[in-house]
């Protein structure tokens, strides 16, 4: 099978796990990294034994065939529509744009040139939301009816060094970073979403960073910092969703779905593995899995669908389609929350295709590397 010649820009904190695992992956060929900060760009090419370019340099070259774009969520517009239009196909990391207008753009640039964007995340390609796919599709738990997504944590400023585009600036805010992963999971159990009524608060107007060089100095907040609210699926079912830097500890499961006959316990979106629970006679019980990638991290594995897809001529799963989508979601519950009514979604999608057990047999999956 042939490759696809992978460029990475941006090689931050995230651009570690895909340079170990697109290397897994025999339909990626990784050809060079890029980044604004070129002694950053150097190490991380040296470290992984590629070549380290000016972001416009590696645009430039012939045998790149994808840009994985892992730059800041402010630079996901310029720096995606920059690979666009040196006719390279686009995967990004969340969230796809930080504006609805933004990432119609990158849509439409990619459609305009006969291109693929594709985006993270890619967790609920992993065994554990594969599973509760498979769960939900043989019908175990009847019809959907509700379910909730719950991302509570005290805030990211507690671990991380630089944490300044967390909470101000285009992007910022608990639903922006973490919301792709619980309505990607939601949307990949139950299609697209119709109309979502959204609250959101702001506690603090600042943080103070724990950690690192920077540590005791304190940070602006702008973003909402709390955002609960209601999803209403086509299907009918509907999702509570909260997402919050403001909540020291919960008890509350990361997601779970409640049909007709049975219930569900859903491990974290921001993970591919975790054991999926169904609820029975005799209380809550495992299920088994027999899908692919339940290891920890196989961040990539979107990515490496995409190139699959493009090599084969299928369509991928972690689609620009399903960003947008998701991005209204996001987009959506922050303007409701704003006016105080319910919004009517602009945007819809496919429901991801499964990726049944042996799916992508023909990829090197990390746990045999």
């Amino acid at each position: 099978m042939s490759a696809l010649g992978l460029g990475i820009i941006g090689c931050g904190f995230i651009s570690e796990i895909y340079l170990k695992n697109a290397r897994l992956f025999p339909q990626l060929d990784l050809r060079a990294v890029a980044d604004l900060n070129a002694d950053a760009a150097g190490a991380k090419a040296a470290a992984h034994g590629t070549t380290a370019l000016t972001p416009e340099a590696l645009l430039a070259r012939d045998d790149i065939d994808i840009v994985l774009n892992l730059t800041v969520p402010a630079a996901h517009l310029s720096v995606g529509l920059a690979a666009l239009q040196a006719g390279k196909h686009v995967f990004s990391e969340k969230p796809l744009a930080v504006s609805l207008d933004d990432g119609k753009r990158l849509a439409e640039a990619a459609d305009k040139g006969g291109l693929r964007i594709g985006c993270a995340p890619d967790t609920f390609l992993g065994a554990s939301h594969q599973t509760s796919r498979a769960v939900l599709d043989a019908g175990r738990i009847g019809q959907p009816v509700a379910g909730t997504a719950m991302m509570m944590v005290a805030g990211h400023e507690r671990w991380h060094p630089n944490p300044d585009f967390y909470y101000a600036g285009p992007g910022a805010g608990p639903l922006y970073d973490m919301g792709p992963y619980y309505i990607t999971a939601m949307v990949n159990l139950l299609g697209p979403v119709r109309a979502v009524s959204g609250m959101a608060s702001r506690l603090r107007a600042s943080r103070t960073i724990a950690s690192g060089p920077r540590a005791g100095e304190s940070i602006p907040v702008d973003a909402r910092t709390h955002v609960a609210g209601v999803m209403e699926f086509e299907n009918d079912a509907l999702i509570q969703i909260a997402t919050s830097f403001d909540v020291p500890a919960h008890g509350h499961t990361p997601l779970e779905l409640y049909g007709t006959t049975a219930s569900m316990k859903i491990p974290d979106p921001n993970r591919f593995d975790g054991q999926v629970m169904l609820s029975g006679p005799d209380g809550w019980q495992a299920v088994p899995s027999d899908h692919d990638f339940g290891g920890d991290n196989h961040r990539a594995l979107g990515l490496a669908d995409m190139a699959d897809a493009i090599l084969t001529g299928r369509p991928h799963r972690a689609s620009g389609d399903l960003a947008l989508h998701v991005l209204d979601v996001i987009a959506s519950l922050l303007q409701s929350a704003r006016t105080g009514r319910t919004v009517t979604l602009t945007s819809t999608c496919a429901r991801p295709e499964p990726m049944r057990a042996g799916a992508l047999t023909h990829l090197t999956a990390p746990e045999a590397a």
